[in-house]
């Protein structure tokens, strides 16, 4: 599955036409920063491996505030955005596996991969050189509908609680899969940012039994890191207070897209400790050769995560009882929801409920 497939969705071909199925109503932007305007489009029939899904709720990620700025240099336009899709199964590709209508599944920042190469084959679906973004090349969830390759459609636990749960498919796996894979529940763990990410990321690191630090730059946010299950706050400003916790940590996550006293970060790192970066900081981070290997210390990044990763981080969160903090709009009111995410007001998601 390539973008160029994808994309088709957007042909408007008279015999593609003749094929199509009911029109469905979308949030289009038409260009890089312009408001997005409520259409009525026509989509093709799934395809043989695809499923439809009838949305309820999409939460409303910052990725979607900067593919429509086109911060990123990677969008098409006209793009419908929203990646953090809840809804129901309406329509089964004849070679989708495992899926049903009226199931309710949920869709993340990936829509569909090959399937049939290296990655794809090795479980990581989500490092595909194919796979697509459900928002840039493809029609994403500020519809009624989306479309979605079956294995990127991921079934729900049903002790979610749904209207909440569209985040986790983003924010959520994004914090939850460097966890994963190098964290233990006896390591010191510390959370650099608590926003959209970084409070999930406390409260994942939390009910997995790690003794978790909070960094955040708003002392204002020091009780509440607390109330999501953070051990100790310390300030992210305060290159002091962190150089104090030299040699503590065995994985800082960090969620921030802002440069940082990267020296002290990593010089708080314990030995084979681990700096993760998640936060899209667009700046270069400075690495002085000795502080790694001194203490025989790595950093590394990784996008979301595997339609397997997603199902374990649900199944996890579902057990845990872990939810975002979220704010709610209806979708029709998306221009004021865009507004309050770019102001950096949000506490701490905002997820869009579908009132086509």
């Amino acid at each position: 599955m390539n973008t160029s497939t994808i994309s088709k969705e957007y042909s408007t071909s008279s015999a593609d036409r003749s094929q199509r199925t009911t029109n469905y109503q979308a949030w289009v932007a038409k260009a890089a920063k312009q408001p997005m305007v409520l259409e009525t489009v026509e989509p093709r029939p799934p395809g043989a491996e695809e499923v439809e899904v009838a949305v309820e709720h999409c939460g409303l990620c910052h990725s979607d505030l900067s593919v429509l700025n086109n911060d990123w240099g990677i969008s098409q336009y006209p793009a419908i955005l929203g990646h953090e899709v809840i809804g129901r199964i309406t329509a089964v590709g004849p070679n989708a596996k495992g899926l049903k209508v009226g199931q309710r599944v949920g869709v993340g920042w990936n829509s569909g991969s090959c399937m049939h190469c290296h990655q794809c084959m090795s479980g990581n679906h989500h490092l595909c050189p194919e796979v697509q973004p459900t928002i840039v090349g493809h029609r994403g969830g500020f519809a009624s509908h989306v479309r979605s390759h079956w294995a990127w459609a991921i079934p729900l636990p049903e002790k979610l609680n749904f209207a909440e749960a569209g985040p986790l498919l983003c924010g959520g796996i994004t914090v939850f899969a460097p966890l994963a894979m190098h964290a233990k529940p006896t390591d010191r763990v510390g959370i650099i940012g608590i926003g959209g990410l970084g409070h999930m990321a406390v409260k994942f690191a939390a009910a997995y039994g790690c003794d978790v630090t909070a960094f955040t730059s708003s002392e204002n946010k020091f009780d509440e890191a607390k109330s999501f299950g953070a051990n100790h706050v310390a300030s992210s400003k305060d290159s002091a207070a962190i150089k104090k916790l030299a040699g503590s940590f065995d994985l800082l996550i960090s969620t921030v897209n802002v440069p940082l006293d990267w020296d002290a970060m990593i010089g708080s790192l314990a030995p084979n400790g681990r700096l993760h970066v998640v936060g899209a900081v667009l700046e270069p981070i400075p690495v002085a050769a000795f502080s790694l290997i001194m203490g025989q210390r790595s950093i590394s990044g990784s996008p979301t995560g595997s339609p397997v990763a997603i199902e374990t981080m649900l199944d996890f969160a579902a057990r845990h009882n872990i939810a975002p903090q979220t704010e709610h709009f209806p979708m029709s009111n998306i221009t004021e929801a865009f507004a309050r995410l770019e102001s950096g007001k949000a506490r701490y998601r905002i997820v869009l409920d579908a009132d086509f």
